[in-house]
């Protein structure tokens, strides 16, 4: 069983800075891409950043110049800091993640249960 659980949310100010985690747990042979995606209310989810196990990073144009997403891969962990909050930054964050839990098998997106992000003006 594959675990991915965030932290860092709450209530922030417009202007200030979050700072998520999400550390994956369980069976894990290895981690491919981790990423941030967000659902704000009565929207999509959407992406914010992916960073693959080397290669290019992407961000949303949304985010660009605003957030940087980092890697721990000795602790299954991936990072989301995130400057110059906007109101607009208000969503449900999830944390994804790619692993195999297996040398056979090809991967599976798993997802964390999301943390609340509220950016107040």
């Amino acid at each position: 069983q594959v675990q991915l659980v965030e932290s860092g949310g709450g209530l922030m100010q417009a202007g200030g800075s979050l700072r998520l985690s999400c550390a994956a747990s369980g069976r894990i042979f290895s981690i491919n891409a981790m990423g941030w995606y967000r659902q704000a209310p009565g929207k999509q989810r959407e992406l914010v950043a992916i960073i693959p196990n080397g290669g290019i990073i992407n961000y949303a144009d949304s985010v660009k110049g605003r957030a940087t997403i980092s890697r721990d891969n000795a602790k299954r962990t991936v990072f989301l800091q995130m400057n110059s909050l906007k109101p607009e930054d208000t969503a449900v964050y999830y944390c994804n993640a790619r692993i195999r839990t297996d040398y056979l098998d090809y991967g599976m997106d798993y997802w964390g249960k999301g943390t609340l992000v509220t950016v107040s003006s």
